[in-house]
């Protein structure tokens, strides 16, 4: 009986002294990796079962592998939510891709963004639907790239990333066309009670007066006088290109003026860049790197060639291969996109989306681009001079554009 009460107290001892070296090691091991990351821990912890928050401060983690009751709680100074149990890529590892290169998906059960009939920012011209336009198969197509995926726009997203922030968008017809689309994007995603609206004048005045030479003349060496309200805004988005190329009746101008010098004749190309060096030194001089992100946005196709014999005019779907021959002269292109790659204080971002909208020729208002089409052609001999194949329809293309706009402003795409 004595031996056997011996080995029990050696036994106890031992079985003690056993406990209290593992909490020492354990103690030592803990003072030496006071820093240590807790992720390896949690991951292995993760192995055993499923988690649940029990409160913010509290994760409860079960062990389903064994027939137990044993439950492990681990505590943590911040609060837990489930991403961050998510593994997620490390940022070097983030494919990029070129977001402008990719095709158009046919998408069925697509919805377009906002009603055009409830957006009290499009004009007529725009308003397809509204002016009887019957096909709807134009707002059913979603552009994707072809090595990444783009993040649809989120518009109440975009609303708190520019809080308090200014936003210009300036130039011709086609950046009003950008602009209604993100009016009407932005404006359908709030609540009524929220919103101020100021639509109720033109969308927009013109003031015309003669030159003292009594012709139309386009100063290349000055810019709008508008640029007053750009300064100070945090993002900036251009474009020019479309009045440039207009021969005949379309002209706008009958004479440059260039230093003071009034010319008759200039080559296009030597206008246009003269023009658009005018509003890079402007950028330059006035916009400031560390609080405004500006960019360009590239010519959008037209659909009226009678030499290709793409007109826009009945067209339901989109060009489907690279048959499409731009009319807009290459020449111009290549002019802003040599200016802009020189331009470092501040960086132009170029939002290239003239490809993606070539394919586009089932976009256009076409002759939709009035309630009154059907009175209005009849007086046409040929329809065609009629229909408009140079903006879009809205909603449609330049969502798209607006969609790349957002990505390109706050994910790493």
């Amino acid at each position: 009986m004595e031996l056997k009460s011996s080995i029990n107290e050696t036994w106890k001892l031992f079985s003690l002294g056993t406990l209290v070296g593992c909490f020492l090691i354990l103690l030592f091991v803990d003072s030496k990796h006071k820093n240590m990351n807790i992720t390896a821990a949690r991951n292995a912890m993760l192995q055993l079962a499923p988690f649940k928050i029990i409160d913010s401060q509290t994760v409860e983690i079960r062990n389903q592998m064994e027939p137990s009751n044993f439950t492990l709680i681990a505590l943590n100074q911040r609060n837990f939510t489930n991403d961050d149990f998510v593994e997620k890529p490390d940022d070097k590892t983030k494919k990029k891709c070129n977001m402008f290169d990719g095709r158009w998906v046919h998408k069925p059960e697509e919805s377009p963004s906002y009603d055009s009939t409830k957006c009290p920012f499009l004009e007529e011209k725009m308003s397809c639907q509204m002016n009887g336009r019957p096909d709807f198969e134009y707002e059913k197509w979603r552009w994707e790239a072809t090595d990444c995926d783009i993040p649809l726009f989120n518009a109440t997203d975009m609303l708190e990333r520019v809080r308090n922030k200014k936003m210009i968008i300036a130039g011709d017809s086609l950046n009003r066309n950008m602009w209604e689309s993100l009016a009407c994007l932005l404006y359908t995603s709030l609540p009524l009670y929220s919103v101020e609206v100021d639509a109720e004048r033109t969308v927009y005045k013109v003031l015309k007066a003669k030159h003292k030479s009594s012709k139309n003349v386009v100063v290349l060496d000055k810019v709008s006088p508008n640029s007053d309200q750009w300064r100070g805004a945090d993002i900036m988005v251009f474009n020019s290109g479309h009045w440039w190329s207009h021969t005949g009746k379309s002209k706008s101008w009958d004479l440059f003026e260039y230093k003071g010098e009034l010319i008759e004749e200039m080559s296009l190309e030597l206008a246009y860049e003269r023009a658009m060096k005018t509003w890079a030194n402007w950028i330059q001089k006035n916009v400031d790197p560390q609080k405004t992100t500006v960019f360009f946005r590239s010519i959008s196709a037209e659909h009226k060639s009678r030499q290709y014999n793409q007109w826009c005019y009945n067209l339901t779907k989109p060009i489907m291969d690279e048959s499409y021959v731009s009319v807009y002269p290459k020449t111009l292109i290549d002019i802003i996109e040599n200016i802009i790659a020189k331009m470092s204080n501040p960086t132009v971002n170029y939002l290239n989306i003239t490809k993606l909208s070539e394919y586009r020729i089932d976009a256009h208002p076409s002759v939709y681009r009035s309630m009154n089409w059907r009175n209005i052609t009849k007086k046409f001999e040929n329809v065609l001079s009629y229909a408009d194949c140079s903006h879009w329809c809205l909603p449609g293309l330049p969502d798209t554009w607006n969609r790349l706009l957002y990505a390109y402003l706050f994910f790493d795409t």
